[in-house]
Parts: C-alpha cells; sequence; structure tokens
C-alpha cells in the first residue's frame, strides 16, 4: 500500500493521516510479525528520530476505535497489533516467539452453536511449536 492510498484510507475511516500515523500503518501493513508498541517504535525511530512511544500508543488505541486495527493478547503481559481485520486466528510459537497468521471457516460455528448470542469479539490462539522450530530441534 502506498502511501497516498495510506492517507486516502485513514481519511476514510475519519483519521487525520499525520505523517507519523501514516508510517505506523504502513508498518502494520508491511510487517506481518504482529508488533508490539515496543517492536514499533524501535523500527519508526530510525527513520523519524521525534517519535515518542506515547505517540505510538496513542496512535494504535484510534486505530483500534476506528476498527483498522485489531489487539491480539496471547499473553496476558504482552499487547500485539494487526492490521489484518478480517476474522482469522493466531499461533504463537514458545520457542521463538513468532506469531502466525491462519485462516478460519467459522460459519459452521456461527450458524450452530452461537446462534442465540451476540458476539462482540473473535478471538482464536493456538500456542505450541512452529514448524521451523521443530525442524531445527
Amino acid at each position: 500500500m502506498k502511501n497516498s492510498n495510506i492517507s486516502e484510507y485513514l481519511k476514510d475511516h475519519g483519521i487525520k493521516p499525520s505523517f507519523q500515523r501514516i508510517k505506523i500503518f504502513k508498518y502494520l501493513k508491511d510487517h506481518k510479525n504482529h508488533p508490539t508498541v515496543d517492536i514499533i517504535y524501535k523500527e519508526l525511530i530510525k527513520e523519524i528520530p521525534t517519535l515518542s512511544k506515547t505517540t505510538v500508543y496513542n496512535t494504535l488505541n484510534l486505530f483500534m476505535e476506528k476498527n483498522i486495527v485489531n489487539i491480539i493478547t496471547i499473553e496476558e503481559n504482552e499487547t500485539r497489533y494487526d492490521a489484518d481485520t478480517s476474522l482469522h486466528g493466531h499461533f504463537k510459537c514458545k520457542e521463538c516467539g513468532f506469531v502466525y497468521d491462519f485462516d478460519l471457516n467459522i460459519p459452521q460455528l456461527s450458524k450452530k452453536i452461537l446462534k442465540d448470542f451476540e458476539t462482540n469479539e473473535k478471538h482464536i490462539y493456538f500456542k505450541g511449536k512452529c514448524k521451523n522450530c521443530i525442524k531445527t530441534h
């Protein structure tokens, strides 16, 4: 996604497209690493020396309010962010710490089991050892 497209996307969602907001959203779109605030800050401070962690945190909160970013809380003490707002699951490798996306087939679950419920949030998390870590051990 080009910066001009990100700018329009942010405007379409009621967000003023400042330089920092564009860079933070672009980082999320370009890096599927489900970063924490610290990861985003450490990467973008190289390019934006005036960036603060508070700006990253506030920007991510705004993105969540406007439903263009999801929060991932696989671990209680770790908050990660995902710009892919489609319904999908996450797998966290306990060995290397990487978080992977995977597709879900939810229609059957929604039609049969949850038909009488109102769902506000959907989170599917798995933890274990990824295929790369299994190969190396």
